[in-house]
C-alpha cells in the first residue's frame, strides 16, 4: 500500500497509503448493494441501541466512489448492505476503482458527481486538493451533530479526539468542517524490534540518543535511517513539530507563518537534514512507486534501524521473503527534542467528502454518519477487510498482534496529533508543499543538494505558499 505516493496515505492509507494504500492495477469495479435483511454482529463496544433511525425517511439512490486499496474487496459493499438495514429504500451504486484519480476528475468535469467520495488528501494526485481549492465541497458541519443511523450518539461523539480542528478537516481555517476523517493508521519510526532484543539496544527516547545509536552501527554497516519515499516523510513530520513546539508551531507550520524557519522552526528542518545524512544512500534510486519495497526491506533485513511509516506497512509486506531471522515489527514515536519532553506521534488518516454539485446529498450524509456506527466498523475493521480501522471510538478493540501493538503507541505515552498543510491556490514551481519539504530531501540524502539548500528551498516556498493560502 503506498499510503501517499508520498502517499505523502495516508489514508492512509491510511493513508494512503493512507491515505491509506496504494493503486492496484486491477480494473473499477461498479456494484449495486443488496438491502441485507439482518445487520451484520459486531465487535465493537456497543450501547442500547433504537432499531429505527433518527431523522428523515430517505430513499432513492446513492453514489460511492472508493479508491481501490488493499481492503477487502467486499468491504463496501458489505458496509452498503448494513446501510441497507437502516434505509432499504436507498439503492447503494458502488465505484471501487484503483484509477479512480485518473477517471474521476474528468467525470466531475462533465457534470457526473458521485455523491460521496472516499479519497484523501496527500496523495500525488492531488484529486482532493484540486476540489477544495475550487471550492466544489459540500460543508459537513451538520454532520457532526447527526445522530448515527441506529445508535443514540452523534458523529461528533464517535470520533476519536484528536482528529478534528486542522486542516485536514477544515481545510479553510474557519472551523466549516468539510472532510470526515474515516480510516487510519498510527504512523512513526517502525524498526526491527526482534534485532533491538538481541543486540539489548534500547529504543532512542530523544534526538540525543538516536544520533548516539547511528554512530554506533555505522561501524557494523547498518544505517540508521531509511524511507519507503520521500513524502513518507510525513508521517514523523508532524510529530517532530508537535514535539518541538506543540499544537502552537504545527498550526504555524500548516499556515506557512512568516519567518517560522528562521525561528522555532528551523529545528524541524536541521533535524529532517541530519535525518537524511544518517540515511542508507541506496534509498534515492528505489524512492519511487515502483521500488519502494526495496526501501522497506532495508528494515527487514537490518540494513537500516528505523523508516518513517505507518500500520499499513505491515499488510504491504507480507509476503516478503527477503527477512532477517527473528524480524518482529515495532514502532515507536519520534523522539522527544529533550529528555522527558513530549514525544507525539501522528495519526495519518483518509477521508470521506461530498461534491458540492452531488444530487443525494441527505443520502450522502447519511451514509457518512453511518460510517461510525458499531455495526460498520465491525465490518470495516476485520482481518477479512484488512483492518480498515475507523478514527472513532472502539475501532481498534478488536485488533489482536501486531496491529494490536503499533496501535498500541498511544497507549504507551505517545501524544496523538494530526496535521496538514493548508490549502493553497496555484503556486508556479509547487506540485505541492510535499514536494518541496519532503521530495527535496532525496537530493540530500544523494548529495545533489546540501542541508542549507534544503533550507532555502523551504524557505522560498513557505513564503510563496502563505502568499496563495486560501482564506
Amino acid at each position: 500500500m503506498l499510503k501517499r505516493t508520498i502517499a505523502i496515505l495516508a489514508v492512509l492509507a491510511i493513508v494512503a497509503a493512507l491515505f491509506l494504500t496504494g493503486c492496484t492495477g486491477e480494473e473499477a469495479t461498479t456494484t449495486t448493494a443488496a438491502p441485507a435483511t439482518t445487520a451484520p454482529a459486531t465487535d465493537a463496544p456497543t450501547s442500547d441501541t433504537p432499531t429505527e433511525p433518527t431523522g428523515p425517511v430517505l430513499s432513492g439512490e446513492l453514489n460511492v466512489s472508493a479508491l481501490k486499496t488493499a481492503y477487502g474487496e467486499n468491504m463496501w459493499t458489505e458496509v452498503a448492505a448494513a446501510f441497507n438495514t437502516i434505509y432499504p429504500d436507498v439503492k447503494v451504486n458502488i465505484t471501487y476503482d484503483a484509477k479512480l484519480e485518473d477517471t474521476m476528475p474528468a467525470q466531475m468535469e462533465a457534470g457526473q458527481y458521485p455523491d460521496v467520495v472516499h479519497l484523501a488528501t496527500g496523495r500525488k494526485p492531488a484529486v482532493t486538493e484540486s476540489q477544495i481549492t475550487a471550492k466544489k465541497l459540500l460543508a459537513l458541519t451538520d454532520v457532526m451533530s447527526m445522530t448515527v443511523p441506529g445508535e443514540t450518539k452523534t458523529v461528533a461523539d464517535k470520533i476519536l479526539p484528536g482528529f478534528m480542528g486542522s486542516s485536514a478537516t477544515e481545510p479553510y481555517g474557519d472551523g466549516v468542517v468539510y472532510l470526515a476523517p474515516t480510516f487510519f493508521g498510527a504512523c512513526g519510526l517502525v524498526y526491527n524490534a526482534g534485532l533491538f532484543a538481541e543486540k539489548g539496544w534500547t529504543v532512542p527516547t530523544t534526538w540525543d540518543e538516536m544520533w548516539a545509536l547511528g554512530d554506533k552501527v555505522k561501524a557494523d554497516g547498518i544505517s540508521l535511517f531509511c524511507y519507503p519515499t520521500a513524502g513518507y516523510f510525513d508521517s514523523a513530520f508532524w510529530g517532530l513539530a508537535n514535539n518541538i513546539g506543540g499544537k502552537d508551531l504545527a498550526t504555524k507550520v500548516a499556515n506557512y507563518a512568516e519567518g517560522l524557519y528562521d525561528a522555532e522552526g528551523k529545528q524541524i528542518l536541521d533535524i529532517l537534514a541530519k535525518i537524511a545524512s544518517y540515511t542508507d544512500k541506496t534509498v534515492p534510486a528505489n524512492a519511487n512507486n515502483d521500488n519502494y519495497l526495496k526501501n522497506q526491506e532495508l528494515i527487514m533485513t537490518n540494513k537500516a534501524l528505523f523508516m518513517p511509516c505507518g500500520t499499513w506497512v505491515v499488510g504491504e509486506m507480507a509476503s516478503s521473503t527477503n527477512v532477517a531471522p527473528g524480524f518482529q515489527w515495532g514502532m515507536t514515536s519520534t523522539p522527544a527534542v529533550t529528555a522527558g519532553g513530549d514525544s507525539y506521534s501522528q495519526a495519518w488518516f483518509e477521508q470521506a467528502w461530498i461534491p458540492a454539485d452531488a444530487k443525494n446529498q441527505d443520502n450522502a450524509k447519511a451514509w457518512i454518519a453511518f460510517l461510525y456506527s458499531d455495526a460498520a466498523m465491525a465490518i470495516m475493521g476485520s482481518d477479512t477487510n484488512g483492518n480498515a480501522v475507523m478514527s472513532a471510538v472502539g475501532a481498534t478493540a478488536a485488533l489482536t498482534g501486531v496491529a494490536k501493538d503499533m496501535y498500541g503507541i498511544f497507549d504507551r505515552g505517545a501524544k496523538l496529533c494530526t496535521g496538514s498543510f493548508g490549502a493553497t491556490n496555484p503556486v508556479d514551481g509547487i506540485e505541492s508543499p510535499g514536494a518541496i519539504w519532503f521530495d527535496t530531501l532525496n537530493s540530500v540524502v544523494s548529495g545533489d543538494k546540501t542541508a542549507e539548500q534544503y533550507i532555502a528551498a523551504v524557505k522560498e516556498a513557505n513564503d510563496k505558499l502563505r502568499a496563495a493560502l486560501i482564506k
